[in-house]
């Protein structure tokens, strides 16, 4: 394993200027995360340098087999935390042949919304509180749980530390420094109130880059899982009973709320969130119905609400932002499984483009 070991880790810049490029999109499912490699003559530093490509869209639920080939446009590149050197990781979006966005492909109208010169204007910024749950890959079943069974209740879990509290923290601070090495803006971790269920964040991160960002690190997140031998879920409520449920808080602000007098331009903001609650909630994840259920830290499905430090309502207002009358709010709705593209995107248009 050792001689093997010391080839993947070939520096190939010893040798070649050549360097690898993996092409990362979206599959199918709307979750499941596809790529594959490429060789280039030498480094690229920006996405519209490099080369489309194509892949098989019928062996991704994403075309039929008479007509099957979708074509890759490359969007933003990262660092590649697994072959390092100049290699690269690049996502990317999917389309026909013609050049008409396939229906998968969320990123294209997201973009169009970004680029929209009011969004533009106000420069929205995002951080995302990516939750996730680590599973034993035999049995499905959390890490550190006892296999057909259950661990002792929630409390000593979130943030904690031992052996009897926190299952698969190498995974988690390796998934932490690839992210760094990447070049994504990966904020802090955390181990959830359930455990076996842990927290990264990214952010801030302004407009579509957010939505860039969250997906190369769940990327690099299973990539790590991949290695470690364990399956990662994005399921909003892995568990059953008296389990926490696993969200995707999205924070946000735009440039008006994070100046003087901000606090008004928030209470706005989530005025018209709750005008369109129900359209959100049908962006926000599927599955969220057996999480927002008005306990573990949610809200119900069907109501909106906001308050300040409430962790039980749709949207919390942090007590800072109310003390120093500007600054940002959280929209807790979003699940485990969103499409970040699709919500915070979404978050924009109603916030700044909608008029009620």
């Amino acid at each position: 394993m050792s001689l093997l070991e010391d080839l993947v880790n070939i520096n190939l810049s010893d040798t070649t200027e050549k360097i690898i490029a993996e092409y990362i999109w979206i599959g199918g499912s709307g979750m499941d995360m596809r790529s594959k490699a490429r060789t280039l003559p030498g480094p690229v530093s920006d996405p519209s340098k490099l080369p489309n490509w194509n892949y098989d869209g019928s062996s991704t639920g994403q075309a039929p087999g008479d007509d099957s080939e979708v074509i890759l446009y490359p969007q933003a590149i990262f660092k590649d935390p697994f072959r390092r050197g100049n290699n690269i990781l690049v996502m990317c979006d999917a389309y026909t042949p013609a050049g008409e966005p396939i229906p998968t492909n969320k990123r294209f109208d997201a973009a169009k919304i970004f680029s929209h010169p009011d969004v533009v204007a106000e420069e929205p910024w995002y951080g995302i509180e990516q939750e996730y749950t680590l599973l034993q890959k035999d049995v499905h079943w959390p890490l550190g749980w006892p296999v057909g069974g259950y661990p002792g209740p929630q409390g000593p879990y979130y943030c904690g530390a031992g052996a009897d509290k926190a299952f698969g923290r190498d995974i988690v601070n390796s998934h932490y420094k690839a992210c760094l090495y990447a070049g994504i803006n990966i904020s802090g971790i955390n181990g959830e109130v359930m455990p076996g269920q842990w927290e990264f964040q990214v952010g801030p991160a302004v407009g579509i880059f957010a939505g860039d960002e969250l997906w190369v690190a769940r990327y690099i997140l299973e990539r790590i899982t991949e290695i470690a031998g364990v399956v990662l879920s994005f399921d909003p409520k892995p568990i059953q009973g008296d389990w926490n449920g696993a969200g995707a808080h999205t924070n946000y602000s735009t440039k008006s709320m994070r100046s003087d007098g901000g606090i008004d331009v928030i209470k706005r903001a989530i005025e018209k969130l709750g005008l369109r609650h129900k359209e959100h909630i049908a962006a926000y994840g599927e599955g969220n119905e057996r999480r927002l259920t008005g306990h573990h830290e949610t809200a119900d499905i069907n109501t909106f609400s906001w308050g300040v430090a409430n962790r039980g309502a749709s949207v919390r207002v942090g007590r800072e932002t109310e003390k120093n009358g500007k600054g940002y709010f959280e929209d807790r709705r979003p699940a485990s499984n969103m499409d970040p593209y699709v919500v915070t995107s979404m978050i924009a248009e109603t916030t700044i483009l909608w008029k009620p």
